[in-house]
């Protein structure tokens, strides 16, 4: 029987162990996509206890101890910060197969020393000897990314950030990991949504001018677009609950949008031309600059309105919201392409189902820009797990090709998550390994490492041009 989260840990042949050891536990972290605060990286944010860097805002945590039968009082209510770790801690050990089991003990060895496992009977001597850990000035957030040797942090901003967090890290000598904001207007484009017209009066104020239809809502997006450029930014992220395309000319788009200013309610087809129009608008303002699209959809938001109406949005009760949204998704694609304007695109798709559909769909639109310019995410939120990891890579290598691929992300809020990457690079390495050792690949050293340590880090380097001089 093998122990417990090992050296080896899901290395479960010697090609799998050398790869990892000898190649992909090294090299560092570009975390292309997360959504850390860059205010904490700057302000050098340190942490009183566990329960601070571990439950606050983690809605994975909170859907175990909800699973669990915890009340709402230790997950997000007003108990102290060490009863709701004692909650989750009594939880935990249910958690048997679930990504949480492995990532939490990956965290408590890496960042902690604790080689034990967290359990109720646990909790006190865990509680104590991280709060104990804490205290050293290595422990705050610059030092956790420092330690995990992350070299690339891809945060998540909304069009209206002044980016004055971004500004002042790029200043700092002191802090050698690059940090990037990302583009993320999904509250700019979501104009069927009751708060679209009053975050709609603050972008204008940002922007300072009055936006009052399509062009000047385009020269707004503009706008932020090129300030974002102007502090770093790579890439873009849209999160959408399905994918929509809808055909409009300038004119009918300027008139829904001259409704919805006005204060009237759009129909779902209105706001379903404007959304597509205003995306595509975007799409080709990063191809012009060279930065990477990020899709991320099929989520259903919020289905427990009473939690929603309590907790409010992003407190872990979304789930996988099957939509059929392929032909959407092609749609867009070549729209871009025919037009030569298709940016370097990630898909994600919070469901598995479409694995296949998106990497036969990506052979369809690649350029010549960058290889495996259209790109399958890696498994998002529900499926970065063992199997979901498994299942993407095997299908992307399937049907497309393996090598190109950028690789892990931790879409996380916790600067602990880092563990994630090392996560996904032993499934990887344990993968390729069983190839080998079936006879299904060469064991060819050269070409192994190329292939692991591309996916690890190379490929994204390349990808998101962090090869350059910023």
């Amino acid at each position: 029987m093998k122990s417990f989260l090992n050296k080896d840990f899901l290395l479960n042949n010697q090609t799998a162990r050398t790869l990892y050891h000898e190649c992909a536990a090294g090299l560092p972290i570009i975390d292309y996509h997360c959504h850390v605060s860059p205010k904490e990286i700057f302000q050098d944010l340190h942490f009183e206890n566990i329960t601070q860097v571990w439950l606050y805002g983690d809605h994975y945590k909170w859907r175990i101890m909800r699973s669990n039968g915890v009340d709402e009082k230790y997950i997000t209510g007003d108990a102290t910060d060490k009863e709701k770790f004692f909650a989750f801690a009594s939880a935990l050990p249910k958690a048997i197969g679930n990504p949480m089991y492995h990532w939490c003990h990956l965290e408590l060895q890496r960042y902690f020393g604790y080689c034990g496992t967290l359990s109720e009977d646990t909790a006190e001597e865990v509680w104590n000897l991280t709060s104990e850990k804490l205290k050293d000035p290595k422990m705050g957030v610059r030092g956790l990314i420092k330690q995990s040797n992350v070299a690339f942090v891809g945060t998540t901003d909304d069009p209206i950030d002044s980016l004055e967090w971004h500004v002042k890290i790029k200043e700092d000598p002191t802090i050698d990991t690059v940090v990037a904001p990302s583009f993320r207007p999904d509250k700019a484009l979501n104009i069927e949504k009751p708060d679209w017209l009053a975050y709609v009066a603050k972008l204008a104020d940002v922007c300072g001018f009055e936006i009052d239809g399509l062009e000047s809502m385009k020269r707004a997006i503009n706008s932020r677009i090129q300030h974002f450029h102007q502090c770093g930014c790579k890439a873009s992220d849209h999160g959408l609950d399905y994918v929509f395309y809808r055909e409009a000319s300038d004119e009918d788009v300027d008139a829904i949008l001259k409704i919805a200013l006005s204060g009237q309610a759009v129909n779902l087809e209105q706001a379903e031309k404007v959304k597509t129009a205003l995306l595509l608008h975007c799409a080709r303002k990063y191809a012009e600059l060279g930065w990477v699209m990020q899709l991320h959809f099929n989520c259903m938001r919020n289905p427990n309105s009473l939690a929603f109406e309590k907790l409010g949005p992003d407190s872990g009760f979304d789930c996988i919201g099957p939509n059929n949204s392929s032909r959407a998704v092609a749609k867009i694609l070549d729209n871009l392409y025919k037009t030569n304007s298709l940016p370097k695109t990630i898909l994600y798709s919070l469901d598995a189902g479409d694995n296949a559909f998106l990497d036969t769909l990506i052979g369809a639109f690649q350029g010549t820009e960058v290889a495996g310019k259209i790109q399958h995410g890696s498994a998002w939120w529900f499926n970065d797990n063992k199997q979901g990891m498994r299942d993407q890579l095997v299908s992307l290598a399937n049907l497309s090709l393996l090598g190109n691929f950028v690789g892990m992300l931790t879409d996380s809020r916790s600067f602990l998550s880092y563990t994630r990457h090392e996560y996904f690079r032993r499934i990887l390495c344990g993968l390729v390994g069983e190839w080998v050792e079936n006879g299904e690949y060469p064991n060819d050293e050269k070409q192994l490492q190329n292939i692991v340590g591309g996916i690890c880090y190379y490929n994204a380097l390349k990808y998101f041009g962090l090869n350059k001089e910023d």
